[in-house]
């Protein structure tokens, strides 16, 4: 029995921690969004967020890195007066922060890019159907016209795609030098 109660709380403070970088990302991924923000022909506005979303993935794995992925930015919305784009930030940056652990895991550190890029992919197609959807929903006309007129934010959301994959991946490959970050991030 002793030896069971040992090992409970070192699994629990294994969970704790996970827990607790989950909350630091999506506290980070918050405030990276609202430092600077640009608007875009859309109704929405470019942001520096991604670079969090992909490193946070990146370090947390897909589960924990998609859940603060999800929330870090979509808090961020509702905090800046975006309250409407809340369950798309959600949905779209935690599909991100999964697409991009997954493919971490899969292509290893020499895929960085590729794997950021996908994860920007998703951003950008994410935003444009959901730009084409709220414009349908709220009386604009048929979807398909709504699309075309949401197309318009896609330059916006690669200016802003373009520089989440250069940062995430440039930080990525400095952290990765750093001893203490390769002890506590064995994946990684």
């Amino acid at each position: 029995m002793e030896k069971t109660l040992e090992k409970t709380p070192a699994a629990g403070r294994v969970e704790a921690r996970r827990l607790v970088l989950a909350g630091v990302f999506a506290a980070l991924g918050c405030g990276a969004t609202m430092v600077l923000q640009v608007p875009s022909p859309t109704g929405g506005y470019m942001n520096l967020g991604d670079t969090v979303v992909i490193l946070g993935a990146w370090l947390l794995g897909p589960l924990w890195g998609a859940a603060a992925g999800g929330l870090g930015p979509a808090m961020a919305d509702l905090l800046s007066g975006y309250a409407v784009y809340v369950p798309g930030t959600l949905v779209i940056k935690a599909l991100m922060a999964l697409a991009a652990a997954l493919l971490y895991r899969a292509l290893g550190k020499r895929g960085l890019l590729l794997c950021a890029g996908a994860a920007e992919a998703i951003m950008v197609a994410g935003y444009w159907l959901f730009d084409g959807l709220l414009a349908a929903l709220s009386g604009g006309g048929a979807l398909h016209l709504c699309l075309l007129g949401s197309a318009a934010g896609i330059p916006s959301n690669l200016v802003q795609a373009v520089f989440g994959a250069a940062a995430s991946t440039l930080l990525a490959m400095a952290l990765r030098r750093s001893g203490y970050v390769r002890k506590q991030f064995p994946g990684f």
